[in-house]
């Protein structure tokens, strides 16, 4: 089965710093379930966590779910036809649940006795159909104490949203979600490149954003450069840093 990178991102107004991390673990694991539940395979999960952005990036990701077989069993063959073995209401009303002719149904014979069963092949529904509801019921899930409007919109967020990204591949995948349309285009920092920054491919995402628009996407790497820096301030007074991890998560939240 062929497999596509998928983007997604977030973009909003400054994310509370303390619960950046929180938020994007737990976004991450959302939507990493949903794909789970929807039967869509993938491989390495990479997440984002910026003050203006939470993001995924998920590599070969299926693009679309494998087909099925579906088996409904029926009324047994003794409660299906009349004395005159014409089909009864009964087994009338289960092929029409199943959009078939009587005749179209098979026969199951098991010990307990034999029953009239539909089958047919379940083709698997198209990624590009799935993911957005998969993303919204992620989002619809985040700890988030207290949600905000903003404007006259009837959306709901930690904060106010001005971009959403949505990548499988080079195609963008249609969605509103949270008073936005989706797109491809992007946001670099809001001082040093406040301008848009169109993203071609999902894997393009983290070096173009480092590159170009001046932000370090991930917030593990973001961390350690701050927890570098300290230990080295610290060297040079000839002394040792005592990092606090959770101030250390906070400060991280913050650039």
């Amino acid at each position: 089965m062929n497999r596509r990178d998928f983007l997604v991102e977030l973009g909003t107004e400054e994310l509370p710093p303390k619960a950046l991390s929180r938020l994007s673990a737990a976004f991450t694991k959302g939507v990493v379930d949903g794909l789970k539940e929807a039967g869509l395979k993938h491989l390495e999960v990479h997440s984002y966590a910026a003050p203006r952005r939470l993001a995924i990036m998920i590599e070969a990701l299926q693009e679309a779910q494998a087909d099925k077989q579906v088996e409904r069993r029926g009324p047994a063959v003794q409660a299906a036809f009349d004395d005159e073995g014409l089909p009864t209401k009964a087994l009338q009303g289960f092929a029409r649940s199943c959009g078939v002719a009587v005749e179209e149904l098979d026969t199951l014979e098991t010990a307990k006795g034999s029953w009239l069963v539909y089958r047919a092949e379940e083709k698997g529904k198209p990624a590009q159909v799935l993911i957005p509801a998969i993303v919204q019921q992620s989002l619809d899930k985040l700890p988030i104490p207290k949600r905000m409007r903003w404007g006259d919109l009837a959306a709901e967020f930690v904060r106010p949203v001005h971009w959403l990204v949505l990548l499988f591949g080079d195609e963008v995948i249609k969605a509103d979600m949270l008073a936005v349309q989706s797109g491809r285009e992007s946001r670099g920092h809001r001082f040093h490149h406040p301008e848009k920054i169109v993203i071609n491919q999902p894997s393009e995402y983290a070096p173009l954003l480092q590159t170009e628009g001046r932000v370090v996407a991930s917030f593990t790497d973001r961390r350690e450069a701050v927890r570098g820096q300290v230990q080295e301030a610290a060297t040079k007074l000839g002394g040792k840093a005592v990092i606090d991890a959770a101030l250390l998560d906070e400060v991280t939240g913050m650039v």
